[in-house]
């Protein structure tokens, strides 16, 4: 008798009917290409610029999707959510649009603007210590006291397929140019976002490698890869990619993103600078440091990558102003 592989959770169907729902709210940002990139690469190179979806992250696709999801009979208690900050304007932004009430826990360290656009769309923001205080108990506590929903920021079919809407519009936008994608790479915290995105690509180009690309000492994707099974990383110190700083990569997310990924790449936190600075000068795009690490992986020359077409997501362009001008500087 032949052992049958389980299915995974989220499937390229599941994301078809996450792209119904996001469509009429979400941007269908564009793959860009750049000369200047293609030379300095040595390849093809083509950009997916997430920082200019809804909220200046592809998170309002999964957060949207999410939302609406929910049965009107359980929409009046509202919803919760934990972030650093583009979850939260995400999830903060749907809410709106559907008029729930939506309460967001966020580290007291989160960039400030962040923190401030979080709340620009109605949410109330709740700020926690994160070295001493746990943020999924926090906000379990408000949802439970409130009979909110809870909207986790990958652990979710409904997140996962609405991210994996981005992986569907490289794959459509491929086909259009007549090209197959040999790489693509995205940046992942808790992993949502690649799991969608490896998903959506690999449902229609089977060869493509999926690289996930994680800030230097943050690389708990890489690690579990090897491992065969989650591992946290091992960072203490802070990074500036300050929305990928998940400890490990999610039970659900892990379970799509081990079939699926090839392997893993990481950048300093000096080489996601220089890639900032690089997306600024060079091609005039905004990109905060955590969206920007798969391009660094790139120019540190991480991925093999010459004679193929590349795709990067470039995932978010929530940058702190005085962070960015030093980075820019």
């Amino acid at each position: 008798m032949t052992e049958t592989k389980p299915s995974l959770s989220v499937s390229a169907a599941d994301i078809e009917a996450a792209a119904k729902v996001v469509a009429p709210f979400a941007v269908r940002t564009p793959l860009l290409s750049f000369p200047v990139l293609d030379e300095r690469a040595g390849t093809k190179v083509f950009l997916k610029p997430e920082m200019l979806q809804r909220t200046g992250s592809f998170k309002f696709r999964g957060a949207f999707n999410k939302l609406a999801s929910i049965p009107q009979a359980n929409r009046s208690g509202g919803v919760v959510a934990f972030s650093s900050g583009n979850h939260a304007q995400g999830v903060a932004a749907a809410a709106k649009i559907l008029s729930m009430q939506a309460t967001i826990v966020m580290p007291a360290d989160a960039p400030l603007s962040k923190r401030e656009r979080t709340k620009s769309y109605g949410a109330e923001v709740v700020l926690y210590d994160r070295d001493k205080e746990d943020r999924e108990a926090i906000a379990n506590g408000i949802a439970g006291k409130r009979g909110a929903t809870l909207v986790r920021p990958y652990d979710d079919p409904f997140v996962i397929a609405g991210q994996g809407t981005a992986g569907r519009e490289i794959a459509e936008d491929m086909v259009a140019r007549g090209l197959t994608p040999d790489i693509v790479v995205a940046p992942a915290s808790g992993g949502g976002l690649i799991a969608g995105v490896a998903t959506a690509v690999k449902s229609r180009f089977p060869g493509a490698e999926i690289v996930v690309a994680e800030p230097a000492g943050y690389d708990d994707h890489a690690l579990s890869l090897k491992a065969g099974h989650r591992e946290p990383h091992p960072a203490a110190a802070r990074t500036i990619c300050d929305a990928l700083m998940a400890a490990m990569p999610g039970e659900l997310t892990f379970a799509i993103n081990s079939k699926l990924l090839a392997r893993g790449v990481s950048a300093s936190d000096e080489e996601v600078a220089a890639a900032v600075a690089f997306a600024y000068r060079e091609l005039k795009l905004v990109v905060e440091p955590g969206g920007a690490v798969g391009l660094a992986a790139l120019l540190a020359g991480r991925i093999d990558a010459r004679g193929k077409n590349v795709v990067i997501v470039l995932s978010g362009g929530n940058v702190d102003a005085d962070l960015f001008a030093k980075l820019v500087a």
